[in-house]
């Protein structure tokens, strides 16, 4: 058996080459966000919006109403919040419940509901208390039910997801301490050896890790003879010899979330434990999170509704100067900004949910978007209920209830969204990799144009290539029908407010949007990938453009549905006004920023220049290192897992 392998030394260019290795390289199916940021405003692609088959609603009906008793009636919030730690019997309630197969197809004991009413249901348990729907999302987003459902063999899906149906936790290993969204760097090994493999590394912040039975780790195996390598994925047994948790990391926010540190050493993994081929473990990872990443949002929008519901309640009730504190501009603004942005995200959610369940567009940039956005406003929201608050939104819900008052957990509330803009991929990662989506087919017809290893020859049919695209593609961003005063008519019924020429703004500004794009690409070129603050700011503009149409197309289905269409098209229209003022500012700032003069800055900083800038304060950190020794080897801690039977 060989030796682990050293922790790979890799170049940046290397790293992004894993990185876009590891993507999904065609688009075999319509995108509606694609579209959008091609300068098309495909609004066939999403109206009418789509809806869940009968049987399906029912089901998740049925569900959610059952969930809905366990959480008012089994699920103690403020007690997880003060143990940090979710009782037993509430993890033992939810899996007689179903609720660990949500996602898991009826035939292996799950509950088989859609991507619509999944969310739904971690909107509700994560409203009780986030930590559950942070366990429930690991454990079916990313964990081991999504990929074995996806990439795994026929005998992996039946061994394995019986069980995670209705008893057993998973979790998803990636991250290490010193390997985040950079895994060309994956220092963990499976190194062959006869029919095994045996794993030896460690993870950090491995969410479910702490009472997890199954584990989907990510390691490197080394090129060899017969074995082609690569990161690859496994199933790993948690009971399994030489599998240690080391420690359960503490957070300002999510106090029940177990999670931990795992070390594997000398680790044996049948090879018929390994999802997939050897050297597709990234891609099964990326793969994963385009629906995986919809969990968060969905938490995200439960959040936003407490939100607005606390809201409404303490400033109809909190008077000030005569009147209640809503009815102060200053405030009202807040309220206004919270609902609207509610809607907003919900309508994101379900219809990216919907498009999901329906497999006919592919939405991995939408999926993305949602994420960013959920992530972004939902903290946002939050914050602002605080202000709204004032002293009592600083103070805890114990300490509330302790002199009296309603034990509002605002603060909380605020701590917990906190990891949604750093968990399964920060705002800045998420930026460039919506970015990189959104000029896909601009690199995939200049990529070799402005690639500085490419040959003059390779350059030259490079360059013939662009020129017949553009030649097609620019014309078509001069004019649209957003430039129409009667295009998307039937976004104006009468008595209504008028959505249409919101809808004629996102069509018209999608193609500005392109624009500014293709000039950035020219003025850039290969130095385009560097210009983060440039490719976040599209990607902001590009999200706010897929809010405004999903709020839209959402408003227009209620109004069709439900006895409250009036008051939708009335969200839809105020969230469309506040977005159109954000649009207009992330344009602006494109071009005006101080990107250049920031990046002299951190230099100084990093070189000491400002170091004199420090002085007059005592730093309250303690010793050691910044990232912690993860050499191989065997564990010298205690074993603190904790399986929950």
């Amino acid at each position: 058996m060989s030796a682990p392998t050293p922790k790979p030394s890799v170049s940046e260019r290397e790293a992004r080459q894993v990185a876009e290795a590891a993507r999904e390289q065609d688009w075999r199916k319509p995108s509606f966000a694609k579209e959008l940021f091609l300068g098309r405003f495909r609004l066939d692609l999403v109206h009418p919006h789509p809806l869940p088959a009968d049987e399906d609603a029912q089901r998740g009906e049925e569900f959610l109403a059952k969930l809905r008793d366990f959480c008012e009636t089994k699920i103690d919030g403020a007690r997880i919040e003060r143990e940090a730690k979710i009782p037993d019997e509430v993890i033992n309630g939810l899996k007689e419940l179903g609720a660990l197969g949500m996602k898991i197809d009826t035939k292996y004991g799950g509950l088989g509901l859609t991507q619509v009413y999944y969310n739904k249901a971690l909107a509700l348990v994560g409203s009780a208390n986030a930590s559950l729907g942070a366990l429930l999302s690991a454990h079916q987003s990313i964990g081991v039910p999504q990929p074995l459902k996806l990439f795994g063999t026929q005998e992996q899906k039946d061994t394995f997801l019986p069980r995670l149906a209705r008893t057993d936790i998973s979790a998803f290993l990636l991250t290490e301490p010193d390997v985040g969204s950079d895994p060309a760097r994956l220092a963990t090994t499976a190194v062959p050896d006869g029919d095994d493999y045996v794993l030896d590394g460690v993870k950090l912040w491995t969410t479910n890790g702490v009472v997890a039975d199954l584990l989907v780790v990510m390691a490197r195996v080394p090129k060899s003879e017969g074995h082609k390598g690569g990161i690859t994925a496994f199933v790993v047994e948690a009971a399994a010899e030489g599998v240690s948790v080391e420690h359960r990391n503490a957070f300002m926010g999510l106090r029940g979330l177990e999670n931990g540190v795992t070390r594997f050493h000398q680790v044996r993994i049948p090879s018929n434990a390994r999802i997939g081929a050897e050297g597709a473990g990234l891609k099964i990872a990326l793969t994963t999170l385009n629906t995986g990443r919809l969990s968060l949002p969905a938490m995200c929008v439960g959040a936003g509704k407490w939100c607005l519901k606390i809201a409404r309640e303490w400033s109809g009730e909190r008077e000030q100067w005569g009147k209640p504190v809503a009815h102060h501009e200053a405030v009202g603004t807040k309220i206004s900004f919270i609902a609207a942005t509610t809607f907003a995200l919900e309508a994101i959610l379900d219809l990216s949910s919907q498009m999901a369940d329906e497999d006919r567009n592919d939405i991995r940039i939408e999926a993305a978007l949602a994420k960013l956005y959920g992530s972004e406003m939902a903290w946002l929201m939050a914050d602002e209920l605080v202000q709204i608050r004032g002293g009592r939104g600083f103070e805890t819900a114990e300490s509330l209830a302790a002199r009296g008052e309603r034990a509002v957990p605002a603060e909380q509330v605020l701590r917990d969204l906190r990891i949604n803009r750093i968990f399964e991929g920060s705002t800045e990662i998420m930026h460039l990799l919506i970015a990189r989506e959104a000029v896909d087919a601009h690199l995939k017809v200049a990529g070799d144009l402005i690639d500085p290893d490419k040959s003059l020859s390779d350059k030259a049919k490079a360059g013939a290539k662009a020129g017949g695209f553009y030649a097609r593609w620019l014309p078509k961003l001069v004019a649209g029908p957003g430039q129409l005063p009667r295009t998307y008519g039937e976004f104006h019924p009468a008595g209504h407010a008028d959505l249409s020429g919101h809808l004629r703004f996102v069509e018209r500004t999608s193609r500005k949007l392109a624009r500014s794009t293709f000039y950035a690409m020219s003025r850039w070129q290969g130095r385009m990938e560097t210009k983060q603050g440039f490719l976040g700011r599209i990607v902001d503009i590009g999200a706010e453009l897929f809010a405004m149409s999903a709020a839209c197309v959402r408003a227009e289905l209620l109004r069709t549905t439900e006895d409250y269409g009036r008051e939708a098209y009335q969200l839809a229209d105020v969230f469309c006004r506040q977005s159109r003022i954000r649009v207009d500012e992330l344009f602006n700032r494109l071009w005006t920023n101080t990107d250049d003069l920031d990046r002299k800055v951190v230099k100084g900083v990093l070189s000491g220049t400002y170091e004199w800038l420090e002085s007059g304060i005592v730093d309250l950190s303690g010793d050691g290192p910044w990232i912690a020794d993860a050499s191989p080897g065997p564990s010298k801690t205690e074993n603190v897992h904790r399986p929950i039977r």
